[in-house]
């Protein structure tokens, strides 16, 4: 169920490394979550130099929103975030302090994978692992 689009600036790290991306965040998230890989979804959006800004000013380094379904734990929330930083940081060489990650969550009833309502996710460490993650 997860959703992660990267935008990023056309000729940077991260937009030659998008299948190493794809696959280290696929990685993240299964670790993170059970959740089976086949249901982890990554795009990209590459846009000219000086098409992203902070503040006003053109930033370099790209911007990525990840959806993942509500009802995970803080302590989830922030293992996932994290490591999906170092994920993004270790595959473009990029330092974490350039991007940004952005996580948004949306109820299992809002989602809707391989024709089925996602249920909802659930807190409980033991009961991670579940058909959509």
């Amino acid at each position: 169920m997860p959703f992660y689009q990267f935008t990023v600036p056309t000729d940077s790290p991260s937009a030659k490394h998008k299948a190493d991306i794809a696959a280290a965040f696929t990685k993240v998230h299964t670790e993170v979550t059970g959740a089976p890989a086949r249901y982890v979804n990554v795009s990209f959006n590459e846009v000219p130099p000086g098409s992203l800004f902070v503040a006003g000013e053109p930033v370099s380094f790209g911007r990525m929103v990840g959806i993942i379904r509500a009802g995970r734990s803080e302590q989830i929330k922030r293992e996932l975030i994290t490591g999906l930083a170092e994920a993004w940081s270790g595959v473009t060489g990029e330092p974490m302090e350039g991007f940004a990650l952005f996580i948004l969550e949306q109820p299992g009833h809002n989602i809707m994978e391989e024709g089925q309502i996602l249920p909802e996710a659930s807190e409980d460490a033991s009961q991670r692992v579940d058909k959509f993650g």
